[in-house]
C-alpha cells in the first residue's frame, strides 16, 4: 500500500479512536453505555441496525458469494429484508406498547417478564456466546481485508491489530458512540463503494464484454442458487430479527414505537436490493479479475486455491489508485467495525445485567456500573479475538453464531409474545433441545434429509418440544 492510502487509513483509526474516547468521557449511566440514553432518531438507528446486521462479516462475505455464486447470491440479504420488516410489524409494537420494557437493557429481560429468572439466565448465556462468536467472525472480516490489502502484513498479525482496535474503540465509547459513528461509517461505505470501488473496477476489468465472456452465463442471473441455501438463509437470518440483542437494544434506545418502525423499515430497504447488489457485484468483478490472471503477482494464480473472500481485497488493492484505495479500506473496515462493536456490546449487556446482575446487583445509575461493563467488554473482546485466530471462513463462522442463537430463542420468544399459554418450562426445555440439536447435528457428520441444514432441524424440535410442554405444563404456569 503506498505511503498516502496508508497514512489516510491511519489517520481514520486514529479519528475512531478519540471519537470513542470522546464518549467514554460523557459515559455516566447504564442508559448511556447500553441504550445511548433511550432518545436516539429514526435515521441513526435504522442506519446502524443495518451496519450491525450485514456490516462488514456480511460485505467480506457477500463477496465471497459474488464470487462463488454471481448476482444469485444478493437473495441471502432479501431475508434480511423480511426478518426487519417482519419485527417491524409485529414486534417492535410488542416492546414499546409494553412500560415493564422502558428501562431494560438486554433481550433476555423480555424472557424473565414473560417466563422466569432461570429462562432469562439461560437465554442470556446463549445470546452472549453467540454474539461473542459473531463478533469474531467480524475480526476474521478485517483481517482478511488487511491481509488482502497490506503485501506484507499476514493474516494473524492483521487479525490481532484490526481486533484490538475494535475492541478498544467499543469498551471506550458504548452504544451511543456506536450508533453514532455507524451512521457515519455506513454512509462513507455506500460511497465508496458506489462512487469509487465499483464504478472502478467495473472499468478495469473490461466493461460488460469481459464479464460475459469470463464467467459461466448462469452467474449473472439470480436463479444460480438452490432450495436448500434459500432455506437456509431464511431459517438463520429471518429469526434473528426477534431474537438478536443488537436490535433489542436499539428498540429501546428509541423514544417510541414510531421512531423504532422507521429505522427498521428504513433497516430492510438498505439491506436489499442497496448493500446486496453492491457486494455481490464487487465479488463478480473479483472472480472476473482473477479468471483474468489480475492477481498473479499477488501469489494467486491458481483460481481454484484462491480463498473467494479474500478476492475482493486483492480487487481493490489491485485496481484503485493512490488516495482511493485508502479511503475503501477504511470505508470497508469502518463496516466491520460497526458489527463488531455491536456485537461486542450485545454480549457485553448480556454478561453484565442478565448473568453477573442477577447474583450481584448493580446500581446502573452509578458510574461504577459503567466501568464495570468497560472490563466486561474488553473480556469478552479478548476471547473473540483468540476464538477467530482459529477460524478461517467469515461467512460460515457468522451463520454458525446465528444457528446458535436462533435455533435455541426463536421459539420461545414468538411464544412469549404471541401465545398465552407457552410456559417457563416450556420455554426453558425449547432453548436447550433445540440448541443441541442445531450443534449436535452440525457437528455430527450425519447426512441430513434433502441436504438442509441443522438449523431446520434445530428450530422444529425446539417448536415441537415447546409445545409439547407448554401444554402440560399450563396449569402450573406462573
Amino acid at each position: 500500500m503506498h505511503p498516502v492510502d496508508l497514512t489516510i487509513f491511519i489517520l481514520y483509526i486514529v479519528g475512531l479512536l478519540g471519537f470513542g474516547y470522546f464518549f467514554f468521557q460523557r459515559n455516566k449511566s447504564g442508559d448511556d453505555y447500553y441504550v445511548g440514553g433511550r432518545k436516539m432518531k429514526s435515521y441513526h438507528v435504522g442506519l446502524s441496525v443495518v451496519a450491525t446486521d450485514v456490516g462488514g462479516g456480511f460485505s467480506i462475505g457477500l463477496g465471497g458469494l459474488g464470487f462463488v455464486m454471481g448476482l444469485s447470491g444478493s437473495w441471502m440479504l432479501f431475508t434480511g429484508l423480511i426478518g426487519a420488516w417482519l419485527a417491524a410489524v409485529f414486534l417492535i409494537p410488542k416492546i414499546k406498547q409494553n412500560r415493564v420494557f422502558d428501562n431494560a437493557y438486554t433481550f433476555p429481560q423480555v424472557f424473565e417478564h414473560y417466563y422466569s429468572a432461570n429462562v432469562a439466565l439461560v437465554a442470556a448465556i446463549i445470546s452472549a456466546i453467540g454474539y461473542a462468536g459473531f463478533t469474531s467472525s467480524q475480526m476474521l472480516a478485517g483481517a482478511k481485508l488487511a491481509s488482502g490489502t497490506f503485501a506484507d502484513l499476514d493474516q494473524t498479525m492483521a487479525l490481532y491489530i484490526m481486533g484490538t482496535v475494535a475492541v478498544v474503540y467499543t469498551v471506550l465509547g458504548g452504544l451511543k458512540a456506536v450508533i453514532y459513528t455507524d451512521t457515519i461509517q455506513w454512509a462513507l461505505l455506500m460511497v465508496g463503494l458506489i462512487f469509487i470501488g465499483i464504478p472502478i473496477a467495473y472499468v478495469e476489468i473490461g466493461g460488460m464484454e469481459a464479464i460475459r465472456a469470463t464467467v459461466a452465463p448462469e452467474m449473472l442471473t439470480l436463479t444460480n442458487v438452490s432450495w436448500q441455501d434459500i432455506v437456509y438463509w431464511a431459517v438463520t437470518i429471518i429469526p434473528i430479527w426477534f431474537v438478536g440483542m443488537t436490535l433489542y437494544q436499539r428498540i429501546y434506545a428509541c423514544n417510541d414505537e414510531k421512531t423504532a418502525k422507521r429505522a427498521w423499515y428504513l433497516a430492510g430497504l438498505f439491506e436489499w436490493p442497496i448493500m446486496a447488489f453492491l457486494g455481490v457485484l464487487l465479488g463478480l468483478f473479483a472472480k472476473v479479475g482473477a479468471d483474468q490472471g489480475m492477481f498473479e503477482y499477488l501469489g494467486a494464480a491458481d483460481i481454484s486455491d484462491t480463498d473467494p473472500e479474500t478476492g475482493l481485497p486483492m480487487l481493490l488493492r489491485t485496481v484503485l489508485p493512490v488516495g482511493l484505495l485508502g479511503i475503501m479500506m477504511a470505508a470497508y473496515f469502518s463496516a466491520i467495525l460497526s458489527t463488531a462493536d455491536s456485537c461486542l456490546m450485545a454480549s457485553s449487556g448480556n454478561v453484565v445485567t442478565d448473568i453477573i446482575g442477577r447474583f450481584t446487583p448493580f446500581d446502573s445509575d452509578n458510574p461504577k456500573f459503567v466501568r464495570i461493563s468497560q472490563v466486561v467488554t474488553l473480556i469478552i473482546g479478548g476471547l473473540a479475538l483468540l476464538l477467530a485466530g482459529t477460524m478461517t471462513n467469515v461467512l460460515d463462522l457468522m451463520l454458525d453464531s446465528y444457528a446458535f442463537m436462533v435455533s435455541g430463542l426463536f421459539v420461545p420468544v414468538i411464544g412469549a409474545l404471541f401465545w398465552k399459554r407457552s410456559t417457563p418450562a416450556g420455554a426453558m426445555t425449547a432453548m436447550i433441545v433445540g440448541g443441541f440439536t442445531t450443534i449436535g447435528l452440525r457437528y455430527s457428520g450425519i447426512e441430513l434429509p434433502y441436504e438442509l441444514d441443522p438449523n431446520v432441524f434445530g428450530i422444529t424440535a425446539s417448536a415441537i418440544s415447546f409445545i409439547a410442554v407448554s401444554l402440560v405444563t399450563n396449569d402450573n404456569k406462573k
